[in-house]
């Protein structure tokens, strides 16, 4: 008995030993890096790091009122440093729309699984807007850097396959990082608005997942409501509004994260973010799946919501149409 209750103690304490000394993703991302050849690197590995599983992620989450997107980059998927991919599964509920944004480091192909979806580029000054429908089973280029968008048309849960010819794409909202400018310089590139009415519009930018054009909302039946806005940019001494002696009443419950670097509070200083603001709802009547919503690691918002259970597509109900 004693032998026994020994082995398994000692059994326990070498158990607890390995996962003390398993390196943190920032460390095994670090160590395959530096090391020489692809062998060296494929030595590094487990077999659970060629993994990753979009339903039950990590992290990499980005949410909001109409759906979430899921990104498997080096942040948060080793298997695919040095190969030079990564991959991003949005999940679009009804009239959902992955709001315009870039990706500063790679071209994007996206696949749509199951309904035909909306998308849109801008490549740069001087090109025309190109609109494309996404049909089921085809897909579309975003060329790097390009202003793009995809929203779901539809009354049903949609999906997309976001492939990038890099392990580190990065992301940039188009909405809430122009507005995370100073507002006097945002206030002077729209032809001189004043700094309170800056400070207005940037309050009502919703969190990406959001709701798409009021012509869906209106066919499907859904209310647009008020959509949580933690992803603004955070406040900090380069960017504090300063001259105004009041926050406009649009943006009095929802406003920008203040950074550890902000400006002390003033009279001139944006509040800091309420507690009282909206939590991300879930969005597709499904099956909960337990996602953690989590900072996406190439896109970081400063403070955000933490939520669990978030209801997720059921993937075996979806069907490709010809």
């Amino acid at each position: 008995m004693f032998k026994l209750a020994f082995i398994s103690t000692f059994a326990l304490g070498c158990t607890s030993a390995v996962k003390a000394q398993a390196p943190s993703v920032a460390q095994l991302v670090a160590s395959l890096r530096q090391a020489p050849t692809e062998v060296d690197r494929m030595n590094l590995l487990q077999d659970s790091d060629l993994l990753f599983n979009f339903l039950a992620p990590p992290s990499g989450v980005t949410t909001g009122s109409g759906g979430h997107t899921v990104a498997a980059t080096s942040g948060n998927f080793p298997g695919v440093v040095g190969n030079g991919v990564s991959m991003t599964i949005g999940f679009l509920g009804p009239c959902g729309m992955n709001t315009p944004h870039t990706h500063p480091r790679a071209t994007e192909i996206n696949f749509s699984l199951n309904t035909t979806l909306r998308g849109g580029v801008l490549v740069e000054n001087g090109a025309r807007f190109i609109d494309v429908e996404i049909a089921p089973g085809s897909a579309t280029v975003f060329p790097q850097g390009a202003i793009h968008f995809e929203m779901n048309p539809s009354c049903e849960p949609a999906m997309f396959v976001a492939g990038f010819n890099n392990e580190d794409p990065g992301v940039q909202q188009v909405g809430q990082r122009y507005f995370g400018l100073p507002p006097d310089i945002v206030g002077a590139a729209l032809g001189g608005l004043g700094v309170t009415e800056i400070l207005g519009l940037e309050s009502k930018i919703p969190d990406n997942v959001a709701y798409g054009v009021d012509e869906c909302l209106q066919r499907c039946g859904i209310t647009r409501g008020n959509q949580p806005t933690a992803q603004l940019q955070p406040v900090d001494a380069g960017n504090s509004p300063s001259g105004i002696s009041s926050v406009p009443a649009a943006a009095s419950s929802t406003v920008r994260p203040v950074s550890s670097s902000a400006k002390p509070a003033s009279s001139s200083a944006r509040p800091a973010p309420s507690s009282s603001a909206p939590a991300p709802s879930s969005i597709l009547s499904r099956r909960p799946i337990g996602i953690p919503i989590a900072t996406s690691d190439s896109a970081p918002f400063g403070a955000r919501a933490v939520e669990t259970n978030v209801a997720a597509p059921e993937v075996t109900s979806f069907k490709i149409r010809a």
